[in-house]
């Protein structure tokens, strides 16, 4: 089958044109800003006629934003063949539901589509994907897709369209415009945020990189996320509410305030399961930096989540924000948010791949009744051994000789390191040759 993507030059078509190109689709991509090199990268074809490519497509996705979503289906929609899908991957539906009944022809079918994820997550498994399928125009491919996304882990809903819509306008419309007024708030208080992180609680911490994470996106996204003509309701009550507080705050009506607090939480339900929640998440956070105060003297390594390198040293300090690892008598200061601490076996598979690793040979005559793989086996499992093999055994008037092979990490002495093993082996009886 064939797919079309308009839009696919930006960040969640290409998600997109990968997904469905893994999946054996012959895909196209096309982009207002023309940019085949886009196409070449992702080993798709770019729609150099846009109309005869339209006329060819099995699926055509628009992937375009939200304010020209509309003008952009009125153009496609009456081009279509009979037979086939048009499909939008929109996070406001109904506008664009609308649009595509009114201009697709009625043998062509149409299928509403909200990814609830963005393009930066690898893949489709756990997340969540809205469907908003219409009655009579989407009974042939709309089987088709959920099962794609639902055989690759998706989970899906299935909402109406003025639903949907009213749904986000607090989902994402309520949240982000919450989160972003924080941060302007902060810009109007002159508010140093980088020094207050010196004094955060866990909560205050995962709630300034939820603020930081959404300033950091596409302001216009954002902004034509607030477009939903649903969200301007939840903004008056939203104000409405901020401004009931703010005034009983003035009036240190305590009382009031507590009983607005204790009805929210009623209203909100099961705040029991959330709190455990929320725990599990600030548990996490707080985790990962006990694990590095622990280390502090030994060796570790860390990867950097952005560029993908991994660094490896001994830990000197950590603070409530950094961690310093030392190599080479070279000190290197990381932000804590910047990295994951891998984990011993993490630690060994990148040595083992990436270090030039030194062999040893170490001949012994073993005890009566010994076991050479069990001798192996305790080898292996010291300190600075890559790996063990027997590659030589003989036995001579009931004296049993093995030669073991020591592959030794390449950032460790292989002369301490094979010291320490033959002095294993003495301490377990047997004579080295």
């Amino acid at each position: 089958m064939k797919i079309l993507i308009i839009g696919g030059t930006g960040e969640t078509g290409q998600w997109f044109a990968k997904f469905y190109k893994k999946h054996g689709f012959d895909v196209a991509i096309w982009g207002i800003n023309k940019k085949k090199e886009v196409a070449e990268e992702l080993g798709v074809v770019f729609a150099d006629d846009l109309d005869n490519e339209i006329k060819s497509s099995d699926i055509v996705m628009i992937s375009v934003p939200i304010n020209i979503t509309e003008k952009t289906i009125s153009d496609i929609a009456p081009k279509m063949p009979a037979g086939s899908l048009l499909m939008d991957i929109t996070s406001i539906k109904r506008g664009p539901m609308e649009a595509m009944i009114k201009y697709a022809p009625r043998n062509v079918e149409i299928l509403g589509s909200h990814p609830m994820f963005g393009p930066s997550i690898p893949d489709i498994r756990g997340q969540i994907v809205i469907f908003t399928p219409v009655n009579g125009r989407s009974s042939k491919w709309f089987p088709q897709i959920k099962s794609l996304y639902e055989d690759n882990g998706a989970h899906i809903e299935i909402l109406d369209a003025l639903e949907h819509d009213r749904m986000m306008a607090v989902i994402q419309g309520l949240t982000h415009f919450a989160y972003i007024t924080i941060g302007t708030v902060f810009r109007e208080l002159e508010f140093d945020v980088a020094k207050s992180r010196r004094f955060m609680s866990p909560m205050y911490d995962i709630m300034l990189d939820l603020v930081g994470r959404i300033l950091a996106q596409n302001p216009y996204l954002y902004a034509m996320i607030q477009m939903n003509p649903e969200v301007a309701k939840v903004h008056k009550v939203y104000i409405d509410q901020c401004n009931l507080m703010a005034e009983m705050v003035q009036r240190k009506d305590i009382e009031g305030f507590v009983s607005l607090m204790k009805k929210a939480a009623a209203h909100f339900g099961d705040t029991e399961s959330a709190l455990r929640r929320s725990d599990k998440l600030i548990g996490t956070k707080i985790a990962e930096h006990e694990e590095l105060v622990r280390s502090t003297g030994s060796e570790r390594a860390i990867k950097h989540i952005y560029s993908g390198v991994i660094h490896i040293g001994i830990v000197k300090k950590v603070t409530p924000r950094t961690v310093i690892l030392e190599r080479g008598g070279k000190k290197i200061e990381f932000l804590i948010e910047n990295v994951r601490l891998l984990n011993e076996l993490e630690l060994y598979a990148w040595k083992s791949a990436n270090l030039i690793n030194v062999t040893r040979d170490v001949s012994v005559y073993i005890p009566d009744a010994s076991d050479a793989d069990i001798i192996k086996s305790v080898i292996a499992c010291r300190e600075g051994i890559v790996s063990a093999q027997i590659i030589d055994v003989y036995n001579k008037q009931n004296i049993q000789s093995v030669t073991y092979r020591l592959t030794i990490f390449g950032d460790r002495d292989a002369a301490i390191v094979q010291g320490s093993i033959e002095k294993l082996l003495r301490g377990i009886g047997c004579t080295i040759r």
